[in-house]
């Protein structure tokens, strides 16, 4: 199945249901009163995180989800039922950006969670709700509000602990190959690896982390040359970043320069990725003699300011690779564990919208004009309602 990691979709959240005029009718019962039902609730609109998918594809097909419409009150008192949610399945690691203010909506990391991101209108009231010691017969009701409607983008960003950076033929892929069972394609031109793949390496029993291969970058990617950078989304979620430096690029192209164009690159693109735990990591180093890959590897790191930890392998032999790999599973042992920032849902026993704070202060209310059939008072009433919603 195609790999789409990316869609733009209209939501639309349901309608509130109007609220209804109505008086009881009964027999021998004169004056039976009010008896309007509220309307229902509009359906909101969900997404929810599903282990079984991998690909925003479905989404690139169809474009627009709506919530059903809450039903209108009815006489004896009767509620309009609440509107249906519509639920949009994604893959795990998936969020939802709006597109005109680019605020991140929603965000699902594990399998079940379901976040909401269009809220569902405001029932109308019914003339119940209007009913008072000085209006026995009212005859207002208010209308439901709408629903949200917004156009989100769905970008799907894979859940890894260890995110790889690099030039084209770098050794990303190679490395990948080497300490993990994932088989990603690997030639000696640029831009093999078109797509993200992941990679488990387990280093001992119940130890293991996901390295994430994303394409190469190059120089200019953070203003959209290349591929790299349509792909750098997904190394957000890494905990550890490892820079990847061919020590004898096969174009014959400088080492220093190319290190510098990443980390131009990262810091252009985003802070908050520049600022992640990155570690070099020196590949090809069986291509020459080792006094003079030290010499190129220490003008490299002169060049970088770099007093960091670095690392020297062969990703093709595996020279140095199984020590690595020991020593990103201990580093991600002494990581904190990270907490998903929950916010906090507001909890309140009486809650009004702005619409239903003028329908009862008189404004935006409907008056159904009737024939003046019964010798009750009719004014507009001073009272309130206390509605809870849970």
């Amino acid at each position: 199945m195609k790999f789409v990691d990316e869609a733009v979709v209209k939501v639309q959240a349901g309608d509130g249901g109007n609220g209804v005029v109505s008086f009881w009718r009964e027999k021998f019962v004169a004056k039976g009163g009010p008896d309007g039902g509220d309307g229902g609730d509009g359906g909101d609109v969900y997404i929810q995180a599903d282990e079984n998918l991998n690909t925003l594809i479905d989404y690139r097909f169809q474009r627009f989800y709506e919530a059903e419409r809450g039903e209108n009150g009815r006489g004896g008192n009767c509620t309009g039922k609440r509107g249906k949610d519509k639920v949009l399945r994604v893959p795990v690691g998936t969020r939802a950006v709006d597109i005109h203010t680019n605020e991140i909506v929603a965000e699902v990391a594990e399998h079940g969670k379901k976040v909401m991101v269009a809220k569902g209108g405001w029932h109308g009231l019914g003339n119940t709700r209007f009913k008072s010691s000085v209006n026995r017969a009212p005859r207002q009701k208010t209308l439901g509000t709408k629903g949200e409607i917004r156009e989100i983008r769905l970008e799907l960003l894979l859940l890894a602990d260890v995110g790889m950076l690099g030039l084209p033929n770098a050794g990303k892929s190679t490395f990948i190959r080497s300490v993990s069972a994932a088989k990603p394609k690997v030639a000696d031109y640029p831009f093999t690896t078109l797509i993200p793949s992941l990679g488990v390496v387990s280093v001992v029993p119940e130890k293991s982390f996901v390295v994430a291969d994303i394409p190469g970058l190059i120089e200019g990617a953070a203003d959209g040359a290349g591929l790299g950078i349509r792909f750098l989304k997904h190394l957000e979620r890494c905990r550890v970043l490892l820079h990847m430096i061919d020590i004898m690029p096969i174009d014959q192209s400088d080492p220093i320069q190319n290190a510098l164009t990443i980390i131009d690159e990262l810091e252009q693109y985003s802070e908050k990725l520049a600022d992640k735990p990155r570690w070099l990591i020196f590949n090809k180093v069986d291509l020459m003699p080792e006094e003079e890959a030290d010499e190129v590897i220490q003008n490299i790191l002169d060049a970088l300011g770099w007093e960091e930890d670095y690392y020297k392998i062969s990703a093709v032999n595996k020279q140095g690779t199984k020590e690595l790999c020991y020593k990103l599973a201990d580093f991600m042992e002494s990581l904190p564990r990270e907490e998903e920032e929950i916010s906090e849902e507001e909890k309140v026993d009486f809650m009004w919208d702005d619409y239903h704070k003028d329908a009862m202060s008189g404004k935006d209310v409907i008056t159904e004009d009737d024939d003046d059939w019964d010798d009750w008072d009719d004014e507009e009433d001073d009272g309130h309602v206390v509605y809870v919603r849970d």
